[in-house]
């Protein structure tokens, strides 16, 4: 019952806090417009003050994990790799295919691995997390343009790429973060409680931006591509992935971490970057949606289980 009512008070913040963006946007308070303003302040403001915020305070003995952090980015990579040698065995149209790829493989770690690590872990030990964001977003950002432009049919500009990377904000932030941290640098007290302050705007708000993307359409002109991407991501990725890291000897909150890479909803910055290589956006954003949705039930199960298995 314990580990019942604990995986209930992680997760169920989470539900309610999207179902709040919903029902503004309902009565109108969100608009496309305020929507992606929001957005676009909470990528390049909130969240990399709360990811430096949560490397700066952590524990730099426990943090730098090598073989979590090179478990997480070969088991990406492995993920990638699988998922796209399979879709295009399901799916005939290059559109849907890139879509369905980056929606299996690419998570929205960053919102919901912060947010459930800090509700479960003290913050002096959430920082592997912030660091596992640092190598891991990078990741899905070059392994998204790869699949999207291979179905698309263009040529890989590499040169754009490494500087999407390198000018990523939340790359920038990691980066500051990891240089403060192992050099021992601390701000006055002034400063750190104004960063602090602001790190705990990033997590409500983007759950509550998220809630109000929340578009319930074009679903039965989609929905045999939504419900394998759904299966996919929430269920057959940590499906696999999970039990190999038990395998492999991760426990506690490094298990977190990685079942939060992996059984996390399909990032929401898929639907933009379907939009801008030619993807089917609709359908990039049901997944969006769906996974969200869906994810609430998952993942309070992954931890129930976990939990009651003492792995975490």
């Amino acid at each position: 019952m314990e580990n019942l009512i604990l995986s209930l008070n992680v997760v169920l913040p989470l539900f309610l806090t999207m179902a709040l963006g919903y029902f503004l946007k309902l009565i109108g308070m969100f608009d496309k417009k305020l929507l992606d303003s929001m957005n676009n302040l909470v990528f390049k403001a909130f969240l990399p003050i709360l990811l430096f915020n949560n490397i700066y305070k952590t524990n730099l003995e426990g943090a730098l994990n090598v073989k979590l952090l090179s478990f997480a980015f070969l088991a990406v990579i492995g993920t990638f790799l699988v998922v796209t040698f399979l879709v295009p065995l399901i799916e005939k149209d290059n559109r849907k295919r890139g879509v369905m790829i980056q929606g299996m493989f690419r998570s929205n770690f960053v919102i919901f691995g912060l947010t459930v690590a800090s509700a479960m872990y003290d913050e002096s030990t959430v920082g592997i997390i912030a660091i596992l964001v640092g190598i891991i977003i990078p990741t899905f950002n070059v392994l998204a343009v790869v699949c999207l432009e291979m179905f698309r049919g263009g040529k890989l500009n590499f040169k754009q790429l490494i500087k999407g990377v390198i000018t990523n904000p939340l790359i920038i932030a990691s980066v500051i973060g990891i240089f403060f941290l192992y050099f021992g640098i601390k701000f006055p007290t002034a400063i750190e409680n104004s960063v602090n302050d602001i790190a705990k705007i990033a997590t409500p708000l983007s759950l509550i931006l998220l809630g109000g993307s929340f578009a319930f359409k074009d679903v039965k002109k989609y929905l045999k591509p939504i419900i394998i991407t759904v299966i996919g991501r929430l269920v057959v990725v940590p499906g696999i992935v999970i039990p190999i890291s038990v395998w492999a000897g991760f426990r506690s909150i490094d298990l977190l971490g990685l079942l939060l890479i992996f059984a996390s909803p399909t990032a929401v910055s898929s639907f933009t970057m379907a939009q801008k290589m030619d993807g089917d956006s609709d359908l990039a954003a049901q997944i969006v949606v769906f996974t969200s949705a869906f994810s609430v039930l998952s993942v309070f199960l992954w931890i129930f289980t976990l939990k009651q298995l003492n792995l975490m």
